[in-house]
């Protein structure tokens, strides 16, 4: 048997129940993951702006327009996105409250269930699928 496939091989007396389930909370922390991913898009795309409106604010300086200008630093510029917070203050909560709790509860009860063993539901699938005629 190769290592890739020992790998994924379910440990005896694991029922299939328990492999759905922990093919579910895989799923589950991998939606969690495209979450995180889209928050530091949120993150980085907020203070890219930010900067860019901080080059705005000096253009219009430039160009004679300091009312303007002032009113958007005033207003704008350097905001808290959310009372008392910027982006990374947001994502540095969401890792600390609920992301990394996630993350080490998912790989601790996939360890106790199925010790060594990633992606057991999809190595199961990939087989099934395979043998059933899917391609290699």
């Amino acid at each position: 048997m190769s290592e890739q496939r020992a790998q994924h091989t379910r440990p005896p007396g694991l029922d299939d129940a328990t492999v759905e389930a922990l093919g579910q909370l895989s799923k589950a922390l991998e939606t969690t993951e495209r979450a995180r991913g889209a928050l530091y898009d949120f993150h980085q795309l907020t203070g890219a702006a930010d900067l860019q409106l901080g080059e705005a604010v000096e253009l219009l300086r430039r160009a004679g327009h300091g009312e303007q200008a002032a009113r958007i630093e005033r207003e704008v510029l350097g905001r808290d996105v959310i009372p008392g917070h910027w982006t990374f203050q947001i994502v540095e909560a969401y890792n600390a409250t609920y992301y990394r709790p996630f993350a080490s509860a998912e790989e601790e009860v996939r360890e106790q269930l199925a010790p060594g063993t990633e992606h057991l539901y999809e190595a199961e699938m990939k087989e099934r699928r395979q043998q059933s005629g899917g391609a290699v």
